[in-house]
Order: structure tokens, then C-alpha cells, then sequence
């Protein structure tokens, strides 16, 4: 059977996450452990007992997110679970790249500190927001854009999330403008969304710069699994430049729609999702009603799913 684990982004933090796991599994403690060895960051007390304003921080967040979904990884790994393709959301991207031995765990979790510093702390000084505008045909939404930004309002396309569904990127008035406008020209649903930097826009060149200079320390190589990339949806391949793919991804838009296009025509019969939330799995089941999914994100949901594969 063709499996595909997807692993979360930014938004799907929760306090307490994979505190249930953790307690229950050693080789989830020894991901916590060793994460919190090489970041120098309390992990465990990030994940399990800081408050919602600390751990939302995207410095924080991403690495969070990240080790959690390594934990959960892990344990599935001992239980001889595994997939033939796996992909991400933005941040999720790392957890596929380690999976998949393209980067070792050390290097993800330095890069995906540096990472989400650089993104939380290098972005001009003005107000943003992001929305998600469903039921919309992208091309319309990116019409619009542009003819916002030819008047001097930064609002961008950010994230293909599904055919059906884009979010868009700017500043906060910016953003109030276009919901309106795209409403008006038949947008099903337009909603604000917590997360508020411009990730995947242009606004942050400068931690694209910084963040550049951190993946020049790293070595990349091909790995074993299939890891498709958010950048345009196709799979790594060994003449990519891993180090530019991944300094643009930061301002460039995310593909996942073009990530589920891919893993249908790549015949996937499951799909586990690995990590706090269930937004991704939610995507394809947006786009396949049949879709066979899972999310694992607790305890409960673990033990479930080992349960079915015995």
C-alpha cells in the first residue's frame, strides 16, 4: 500500500501537544531531549506548559511543531510504519527533509530555530494579516492582487491550499480591501486568520538573506523517500539547488495544492497526518471525499492507528 505522511505548519499549535506522547513513549521523550540539546530551548515546557502568547511566537512555534511531529515520527518509525512519499506545509517541509535522510535531525532542528527567528524578528514594522478565501478560482484572487498592488497595496497570494481555497498575504488594511473586493466578485467564504506576519511574501527578503547564510552550513543529499516540495510541487531531485529552494520558500508562495495533485497521480492510497491538528488531511479530503486518511496527534490517535496496522 502507498502511504504519505504530511506534516503540519504554523497555526496547528496547541499547549499541551505531545505532552500525551511523550509521557507514554520513550523514543518521543528521546526526540524532545535531543531537540532541546541541540537549540539550547526548553522544549518539553515550550510544548506542554508555556502560555498561548509564548508558544505562538514564531520563534517558538516552528520549532515546537517541528519537534513534535519528529516525536510522533518517531514512534511510528518503531512500529514499522513508514511511507513512500511525504510532504509539508511551509515549516512541515523539515520534518519530510529528515524523514526522508535529505538533512540529518541535528541540521532541521538548527535550521528550523534560525528559521523561525529570522521570520519572527526581520519583517519591516507595519501591520499585517492573512485571510483564507474559499470558493474562488485562484487566478481571480490573483487578478485582484495584482490590481491592488499596482495601486500601491501590498496584499499576495501566500498559500495554495486546495483548488478551492487560497490564503492570501499583506498589510492589514490592505487585507480588509481585498476580503471586500473578493467577496464582491464571488468569493463563497473569506476568513481572517490568527497567523499575522507576511510569511511568503516579499516583506521577508531580509530573513531570506540571513537564512541563506545558515543553509550554506549544511550538506544536503538525495534520500530514500520522495519528498515533494512546497516551492512548485514536484519532487526533490538530485539537481536541485536544496539551499535556494529553501531561502525562496520563505517568500514565495506555498503549493499544496499542486502537492495533492501530485500524490493522486502518484497513486497514494493513505494519508497520515503527523502532528498537532488536522489541516492538511482536511485539504485532500476537500479535493477527494474517498481519501483515506489519519491524523495522529495524541495519545488516543496513536494507539489507534498502531492498533489498525497490527
Amino acid at each position: 500500500m502507498k502511504r504519505a505522511f504530511l506534516f503540519p505548519g504554523q497555526g496547528a499549535q496547541i499547549v499541551g501537544m505531545g505532552k500525551d506522547i511523550y509521557e507514554n513513549y520513550k523514543e518521543a521523550q528521546q526526540i524532545y531531549d535531543k531537540a532541546s540539546e541541540i537549540s539550547g530551548i526548553d522544549i518539553k515546557r515550550l510544548c506542554f506548559e508555556a502560555e498561548e502568547n509564548e508558544l505562538n511566537k514564531t520563534e517558538n512555534t516552528q520549532i515546537a511543531i517541528l519537534t513534535t511531529s519528529l516525536a510522533i515520527l518517531e514512534v511510528l518509525k518503531k512500529n514499522g510504519i513508514n511511507a513512500d512519499i511525504t510532504t509539508g506545509l511551509s515549516l512541515g517541509e523539515y520534518a519530510s527533509l529528515i524523514y526522508g535522510g535529505y538533512i540529518s535531525f541535528e541540521d532541521g532542528i538548527k535550521l528550523i530555530q534560525k528559521r523561525g527567528y529570522y521570520m519572527g524578528n526581520m519583517i519591516p514594522k507595519e501591520e499585517y494579516a492573512m485571510a483564507a478565501i474559499i470558493g474562488l478560482d485562484a487566478h481571480k484572487i490573483e487578478d485582484v492582487c495584482k490590481q491592488m498592488k499596482d495601486n500601491g497595496k501590498f496584499v499576495v497570494p501566500a498559500n495554495y491550499n486546495y483548488s478551492n481555497q487560497t490564503v492570501i498575504s499583506g498589510n492589514l488594511d490592505a487585507i480588509d480591501e481585498a476580503m471586500q473586493k473578493l467577496k464582491d466578485i464571488g468569493a463563497k467564504k473569506v476568513i481572517k486568520l490568527k497567523t499575522s506576519g507576511p510569511f511568503h511574501t516579499e516583506k521577508l527578503n531580509k530573513a531570506k538573506e540571513a537564512y541563506s547564510k545558515e543553509l550554506e552550513k549544511v550538506n544536503f543529499k538525495i534520500g530514500n523517500v520522495k519528498v515533494i516540495k512546497n516551492l512548485d510541487g514536484t519532487f526533490y531531485n538530485e539537481q536541485d539547488n536544496f539551499k535556494e529552494i529553501l531561502a525562496k520558500h520563505i517568500i514565495s508562495s506555498v503549493r499544496f495544492d499542486k502537492a495533492i495533485k501530485l500524490m493522486e497521480e502518484q497513486n497514494v492510497e493513505e494519508y497520515v497526518e503527523i502532528g498537532p491538528g488536522k489541516t492538511l488531511t482536511g485539504f485532500i479530503k476537500k479535493e477527494n471525499k474517498e481519501a483515506n486518511t489519519f491524523n495522529i496527534n495524541n495519545l488516543e490517535s496513536l494507539k489507534s492507528y498502531l492498533e489498525e496496522r497490527r
